[in-house]
């Protein structure tokens, strides 16, 4: 996955300082939220306005988009969105793409699965890995998802559509990692004790995607997130096939095409916030968009890399998905442009101040970043080529460009 957005060092210094500070809460005004704050009980928190703490904004949406947001509820959810999920009895499942376990033959099942997985470079191991951490990190997604005020599933077991889907996608979204994981333990090719560490030391550390507890704004990260994850599987599914695994290409394709019906269920989400309030939502894809897209996994840490080689370990993995081809900063800017489209943002018209200048930034941001990423592409070509040993697959070493 690319790296964007501050400095990973950053980053990581700021999530392990937190826990030693102060909690630090200021009330602030948001220029882009104008409109009086929400007073429901589910948006308590931002009774006086949003709130800063340690340095980021908590419960930007007003009450007015509060309202939006609810509406959603009233049908178009419903017939828009939670069709885009499956019935389980016509779900894949993980046990689909392994040899059953109760076979008496199972282990010439599994040998012959090894013989498939021998031709699997590193290069592509230390990709499926991190994306395979990635979506084990599961339980972080949901958390994110019930921050977002007026949508979090407020009992556990909330019958609200939102909460139903919070739940639903989860659950659809849970077989990914499951699949992959169990299938590279069978394979035998990388060391399962350090992937369980790093997906521990993910869980635990979390994500910071900065939506604000706002759904504008986490709509739009998933929108953009789910189509990632998308682009990322389905050349993993490519690429395994070009290696001769065709059951891992399988696999592959079918997490990439979940993630193609997830996508489309979060933009439909955004289609609706923009056909109500277009100011908002247009203000908030502009937000997200200087922000820049974090990908979940940013905090990942198997406890050795950066001790051993002075890097950080989701910088290197990205590193590795791009010279791969696996996922570019090309795809970023291809799914800014394909958002852009998809929302009819350069036809909007009629916006305010703040909404105008989002419409301006998001429309020319593609070639910017096309143009920044055939520079980076230049200059690493000139470069030394580096290699970076990964826990993941026993310490060999992998080249990062």
């Amino acid at each position: 996955m690319m790296q964007l957005g501050r400095p990973m060092a950053q980053r990581r210094g700021a999530c392990k300082q937190a826990p030693q500070q102060r909690t630090a809460v200021v009330r602030a005004a948001v220029a882009s939220a104008p409109q009086q704050p929400a007073t429901s009980t589910t948006y308590a928190p931002a009774l006086q306005g949003p709130i800063i703490m340690n340095g980021q904004v908590l419960h930007s949406l007003t009450q007015e988009r509060l309202d939006v947001v609810r509406s959603l509820e009233d049908g178009y959810l419903q017939t828009q969105v939670v069709p885009l999920l499956k019935p389980v009895d016509k779900c894949w499942q993980p046990a689909d793409f392994l040899p059953p376990s109760e076979d008496a033959d199972f282990l010439d099942k599994v040998h012959v699965l090894r013989e498939r997985a021998k031709n699997l470079p590193d290069d592509y191991l230390v990709v499926f890995v991190g994306d395979m951490i990635t979506e084990e990190a599961l339980p972080t997604y949901m958390t994110m998802l019930n921050t977002l005020d007026g949508v979090r599933d407020e009992t556990g077991a909330s019958q609200t559509p939102w909460a139903k889907w919070t739940r639903e996608w989860t659950a659809e979204e849970n077989r990914h990692g499951d699949i992959m994981n169990k299938y590279m333990y069978l394979t035998g090719r990388v060391n399962m004790k350090s992937i369980e560490v790093t997906i521990q030391n993910l869980i635990g550390s979390g994500m910071d995607p900065k939506t604000e507890n706002n759904p504008y704004l986490g709509f739009c990260y998933t929108s953009f997130q789910e189509r990632a994850t998308k682009i990322s599987h389905g050349n993993t599914a490519r690429h395994a096939l070009e290696y001769g695994d065709d059951i891992l290409a399988k696999i592959c394709g079918s997490i990439a095409s979940d993630e193609g019906r997830h996508e489309i269920a979060y933009q439909k989400i955004m289609d609706g916030l923009f056909e109500r309030d277009v100011n908002g939502a247009m203000v908030a894809f502009g937000d997200m968009m200087r922000k820049q897209i974090v990908m979940p996994a940013h905090l990942m840490d198997d406890n050795v890399h950066e001790a051993k080689t002075g890097r950080n370990l989701f910088a290197d993995f990205s590193s590795v998905a791009e010279k791969t081809g696996t996922y570019t900063a090309m795809d970023y800017a291809n799914i800014v442009e394909y958002l852009v489209q998809r929302w009819k943002v350069a036809d909007r018209t009629g916006l305010t101040g703040d909404a105008a200048a989002a419409q301006e930034y998001v429309i020319k941001l593609p070639n910017r970043i096309r143009k920044l990423a055939e520079k980076a592409s230049a200059r690493k070509a000139k470069a030394k080529v580096i290699h970076s040993p990964f826990s993941w697959v026993f310490n060999r070493e992998v080249p990062l460009s």
